[in-house]
């Protein structure tokens, strides 16, 4: 039997992976905090990656893969030190935020990455993932995958940064909304159960390298545009410059008074133009199957990802596609959509992490409020 350890695999995105070898039928040890309880058919192990020992219960066993999430390289780094002798195999789930250019269309894996961190240095989590990524890299030099995901959608994502979209043109009806007047602006992301399928699909075939996860880059008025058709919205928009959004504290990508996704050209979050990843083609042949929004069923733009699933089993949702069954009730989307952050321990997450976003109702509420600033308004009473 295959035996495969989680350092967490109770997350958002290494809950999906560990539910994907369960079924695969490996014997599956969670190691994690203990907060969230393991996925079915998983056993869990309890442990804190801050203590000397953390690994102390799984350190003697013998593992064919190990998956580890972690935005934290010296938690990385000592369970590579304490595991790497004993793993077959391991998979590393970066992010796309370790590359030090993200505005250069065409970019692949070969293109600079920041400055790993160094002990002691404020929390960056680009640097922390490249830090990590060399830890894993050095210890496991001919064992290691390392995907970099981008802008991971999905049902169960509480930063709602994909969501907002859907669930505010949804709520405003006829009425206006607010968005950015950014015409050359592109957007990337991927779909949570694709990011689980490639890390799943690295260590079943104990695939070595390192992989971008994303799909083909998209203006972000083409996804407004389907943001705005899938939630049925008539009323107009009402488009601010960076400039105005700038002096009325509107923020950009993400976190409290934002307008998700919208990122200036200057702005690392931005997290566009990576082309499709350089992986081997049995390991990148499937088209993205995007299940937000976004993406219509129709669609047929080929969108590559390091998805290692055979492009039969490629398939999008009906209740995520713009072109809805006759009949299906029209409303906001939710729980909504995305990050890679989802996987640290919520008392451990980076300040302006997602998991201090205000709720979607709230989101909607301050951008309704926008909107009438930017029409000249007044505030709506209450």
């Amino acid at each position: 039997m295959t035996d495969v350890l989680l350092l967490g695999g109770t997350g958002w995105v290494s809950g999906r992976v560990a539910r994907r070898w369960v079924a695969a039928g490996a014997r599956v040890t969670c190691l994690s905090r203990g907060g969230r309880p393991a996925p079915d058919g998983a056993e869990q192990v309890a442990a804190d990656r801050d203590d000397p020992d953390a690994y102390a219960a799984v350190a003697a066993r013998d593992w064919d893969e190990v998956v580890d999430v972690s935005s934290r390289a010296a938690h990385v780094a000592s369970a590579v030190a304490a595991l790497a002798p004993r793993a077959r195999h391991w998979t590393y789930v970066s992010t796309l935020s370790v590359y030090a250019d993200e505005t250069t269309i065409g970019a692949d894996e070969s293109a600079a990455i920041v400055e790993p961190a160094a002990p002691g240095d404020a929390y960056d989590y680009g640097r922390e993932k490249v830090a990590a990524e060399a830890s894993v890299r050095a210890g496991l030099p001919d064992r290691s995958a390392i995907v970099r995901p981008g802008l991971i959608v999905g049902p169960g994502d509480p930063s709602d940064r994909f969501g907002y979209w859907i669930g505010r043109f949804a709520l405003a009806g006829d009425g206006p909304v607010l968005v950015p007047a950014a015409p050359a602006l592109m957007t990337q992301f991927i779909d949570v159960e694709d990011v689980a399928d490639v890390v799943f699909a690295m260590g079943r075939d104990r695939w070595t390298g390192i992989a971008n996860a994303i799909c083909d880059t998209m203006p972000f008025a083409e996804l407004i545009a389907k943001a705005r058709e899938y939630a049925g919205h008539t009323g107009e928009l009402v488009t601010a410059s960076e400039e105005w959004l700038a002096a009325h504290d509107v923020a950009h990508w993400m976190g409290p008074r934002s307008l998700p996704l919208c990122c200036p050209p200057t702005c690392r979050a931005s997290r566009h133009g990576r082309t499709p990843p350089t992986a081997p083609p049995e390991v990148r042949s499937s088209p993205c199957a995007t299940r937000s929004p976004a993406r219509s069923r129709t669609n047929a733009r080929g969108v590559s990802t390091a998805s290692a699933r055979p492009a039969s089993r490629v398939r999008t949702s009906s209740r995520s596609s713009p072109s809805r069954p006759a009949g299906e009730q029209r409303g906001p989307v939710g729980p909504a959509f995305t990050t890679e952050e989802m996987d640290v321990p919520e008392e451990r997450m980076p300040p302006e992490s997602p998991r201090e976003c205000p709720s979607p109702r709230e989101r909607t509420r301050r951008g309704a409020a926008a909107t009438r600033r930017g029409r000249g308004e007044a505030p709506a009473a209450g």
